[in-house]
Formats: structure tokens, sequence, C-alpha cells
């Protein structure tokens, strides 16, 4: 599996999904978890930032690429549970003060990033051209 081939099928998968809400906006999709196999979650691990702080476990994005299996296979049983949030205070403007941060386990990032690519095509066709937020290639800016 090369990772230029990986983008295109997630790709691929997103624009049906994009598709199906567009014709039947109107309908509840009750389960999109069967787009998730293990190239979608690699995929997602390989758009994960990799170079910021650990988490509570400590583990790294080298780590995690061992256990995609595993974690997709906890995912989709429904026995993955978000690990704790790492609370780190980092120094405010005037150095006084500081203010709490959260840094979650790299595991968790790549399975958010995985369900957050699944999301955006369902629900992109529900936004007006003046609505930016966090949409992908959309700034306020």
């Amino acid at each position: 599996m090369t990772g230029a081939q990986e983008p295109e099928v997630m790709s691929t998968k997103q624009m049906r999904i994009a598709a199906l809400a567009e014709r039947f906006p109107q309908r509840a999709f009750t389960s999109l978890a069967h787009y998730i196999d293990a190239q979608w979650l690699k995929t997602a691990y390989l758009m994960t930032r990799r170079d910021g702080a650990v988490g509570i476990d400590g583990l790294t994005a080298d780590d995690f690429e061992a256990n995609i299996h595993q974690l997709l296979e906890k995912a989709k049983s429904g026995r993955y549970r978000a690990p704790p949030v790492r609370r780190v205070h980092i120094p405010k403007g005037d150095g006084r003060t500081t203010r709490p941060i959260g840094i979650p386990t790299f595991e968790d990032n790549a399975l958010q990033r995985a369900v957050v690519a699944l999301l955006e095509p369902l629900y992109e066709h529900d936004f007006t051209k003046y609505s930016y937020g966090f949409r992908p290639g959309r700034s306020a800016h």
C-alpha cells in the first residue's frame, strides 16, 4: 500500500458519501463505520501531525503505526475509549500567568482525524457558501 494511493481511496469514498448526502438530504445515516477500514485509518494517520507533544501514554507516531489494526478493531467493536488528555500549563504573553492546554494521545488524534474525514462530506452540502468555520479550504480571512 503506497502513500500516494491512500488519499485517493479516501477521497473516492468521501465523494461517495457526499453524493449520498446530497441525493438524500432528509436521510438519517445511521452507520458509516463500514467506510473506516485499515487503509482509511492509515491515511488519517498520514494526515495527522507527527511532531507534536506526546499524550499521556507517551507514544509517538512511530509507535502508533504498528497498532493501526488494533485501534481499528477497538473502534469498530465499540470498545474504544479515548484516553485521558495530558494537561500542560503554558505561559501567557505577560510571562506571569499560564493557561492550560490539553494534549491528546496520537492514537486519539488519528482516530479523530479519521472520523472528521468521514463526517465532513456528509455535512458539507448543508453549509452555504458564506459559512466558513473550520471547513477545509475555507477561511474568513
